[in-house]
């Protein structure tokens, strides 16, 4: 039986309330010892009433529930997915950093392991790329994207889109990939997460929107709203956006997820009246999995019954859901994903994370040439993000382990040579400070031929719902950094962070400055490996540092005014 064939009979068969499950996205929950889910959800997937399931992973748990949706009148699968940002269980650097690299190739390599493995777990579905444009590094999220730069933020887009997909999205170790957010996320007023955004038509075109058409030209399955409202119209009830530009200006044959309650929080914009209005409105703009809120599981039979929705509509969303389950191979195995002979290259992964942070590592200056340090003396790595290995990974893990990653002080004293010592300082907590912690990284310096200082952010300074009105380094550690400086010791700056940071105060002091972001789980051992010259920083940014935070926002792609810089004139 065709595929058309089979799709109609099967949706000619569902009730009203089932094609609204089939829209119904709803959360799981993991911890240490597996899976845990309310007997609601269990209800929902075995009657009908759930087409597609987050938060959820590894093979049992995904079976379990795939079993539960088998027994369902229509015997539709679910679809399972996640938030793969930046590796599932291999953890690559942050996409900001990964951009750095300037190499397609690389990145789709990144997004290809990271479909093998979210595959080998039992899912479909990564919540990935965010191929938001952004300039201003207020905003946490920043650390998700491709920076600054439409052109290459298109490039690093197509790549990832094919690293996850493949060629053969039945294929069971591809994975559907889904671009967020859209649209227009990154430009926040205020660099606020969440905000508002107001920009011409003529910004969008030029500079927004060229990573969501590239990902929709590469092919990508699937495409999330935005949180934000755009020109007033939250986005998930923006036609203009979802259906006129994105269906048939673009022609994106996939389909619309919102994020997480997005539906239901047309509310808290005021432009819903209650949860019905909110499901009527974003149905009628062009979405077709609501994530989480129930919104269109709860009110869609109601408002196709009275007659305010047609069905019509209903169906076609209906249908784009079932078309992707039907090319991931789903109607004829179900449990394709997690099966056992699906073999995941652990090593090669590892080894591709240590080439990826490697050329994500940006030199900011190496004035005196202090890089590459010697291996002979004694070098002391201090600061409180030198002995951190959760930090490396940054935000958005998915179900990566910071047990198996070394720190940049346990990598530096595995690569230092047989004469040298290795002492380790702490300074300060990540905002807080100790009299006693400082002066035990003083005497550390003092006693070293060379100093490592690492600073910079924790990762949960960076990501979702992460803004910052201060991307300074904390007062603390610019306190631990004077205090070091003071010593007179060789000493090289080590920042990390998810997004650009002032540095202009460091700037002034230290000779040699070293930008890692959050380099992944090789990320250590990469550094080490720059430290000491068994291979090169070769990564350039793609968002620019400013020298204080009322540049921002800002973008080296400024338009000249008619009236250029001169610091001699003035009226």
């Amino acid at each position: 039986m065709s595929k058309a064939t089979f799709l109609r009979a099967l949706l000619d068969r569902m009730s009203v309330a089932e094609k609204a499950g089939q829209l119904n996205l709803l959360t799981g929950s993991m911890d240490e010892t597996g899976m845990k889910h309310s007997e609601d959800l269990a209800e929902k997937i075995r009657a009908g009433l759930c087409g597609a399931v987050l938060n959820v992973y590894t093979p049992e748990a995904t079976r379990a529930l795939q079993e539960l949706a088998l027994q369902s009148p229509q015997r539709i699968p679910l679809i399972f997915g996640y938030d793969v940002i930046h590796g599932h269980r291999t953890i690559f650097p942050i996409p900001l950093a990964l951009s750095c690299s300037w190499n397609a190739g690389l990145l789709e390599r990144c997004a290809r392991a990271a479909a093998v493995e979210s595959a080998a777990d039992g899912l479909h579905w990564v919540f990935s790329p965010m191929v938001d444009i952004s300039h201003d590094a207020r905003w946490g999220r920043v650390a998700e994207g491709s920076g600054e730069d439409p052109w290459l933020g298109a490039v690093l887009a197509r790549a990832m889109i094919r690293g996850y997909q493949g060629t053969d999205l039945s294929d069971a170790t591809s994975v559907t990939a889904c671009v967020k957010h859209f649209a227009l996320y990154g430009a926040p007023a205020g660099g606020r997460d969440y905000n508002s955004v107001d920009m011409s038509r003529r910004a969008m075109e030029e500079t927004y929107f060229p990573p969501y058409r590239a990902a929709v030209d590469a092919g990508a399955r699937t495409v999330m709203t935005a949180f934000n409202d755009v020109d007033g119209i939250p986005a998930s009830g923006n036609r203009w956006l979802l259906t006129d530009l994105l269906r048939h200006a673009w022609d994106f044959r996939g389909w619309v997820v919102t994020d997480y309650t997005a539906v239901t929080e047309m509310r808290n914009h005021g432009t819903a009246a209650d949860d019905a209005d909110a499901a009527r409105q974003a149905l009628e703009a062009g979405v077709d999995m609501d994530m989480v809120s129930e919104a269109f599981l709860n009110e869609l039979p109601c408002l196709i019954e009275s007659g305010e929705v047609p069905v019509a509509l209903l169906d076609a969303a209906v249908m784009r859901v079932l078309e992707t389950k039907w090319d991931l191979g789903l109607f004829t195995n179900a449990h394709s994903r997690g099966a056992d002979e699906v073999e995941v290259p652990v090593e090669e992964h590892r080894q591709l994370a240590r080439e990826a942070a490697r050329e994500s590592v940006v030199l900011l200056k190496n004035d005196r040439g202090l890089l590459p340090l010697a291996r002979q003396g004694a070098v002391a790595v201090i600061g409180p993000l030198a002995d951190s290995a959760r930090d490396l990974l940054g935000c958005w893990i998915a179900a990566g382990d910071a047990t198996e990653t070394i720190s940049i002080y346990q990598a530096i004293r595995a690569a230092a040579g047989d004469g040298e010592k290795v002492i380790h300082a702490k300074g300060c907590e990540i905002a807080s400070s100790e009299d006693e912690l400082l002066a035990e990284a003083v005497r550390a310096a003092t006693h070293a031929d060379h100093v490592v200082l690492v600073l910079g952010e924790s990762w949960q300074m960076s990501g979702e719902a992460a803004s910052r009105t201060n991307i300074r380094l904390p007062k603390c550690q610019r306190r631990l950094a004077k205090r070091i400086l003071q010593t007179g010791k060789p000493c090289v700056l080590l920042t990390l962070s998810g997004r650009p940071l002032d540095l202009s105060s460091e700037d002034a002091k230290f000779q040699t400055i070293l930008h890692v972001w959050a380099p992944g789980a090789e990320g250590g051992t990469a550094v080490a490996e720059i430290l000491f010259g068994d291979t090169a920083p070769v990564g350039k940014l793609t968002m620019g540092f400013p020298r204080n935070v009322g540049q921002l926002p800002m973008t080296y792609r400024e338009k000249p005014t008619g009236r250029p810089f001169d610091a001699a004139v003035q009226y």
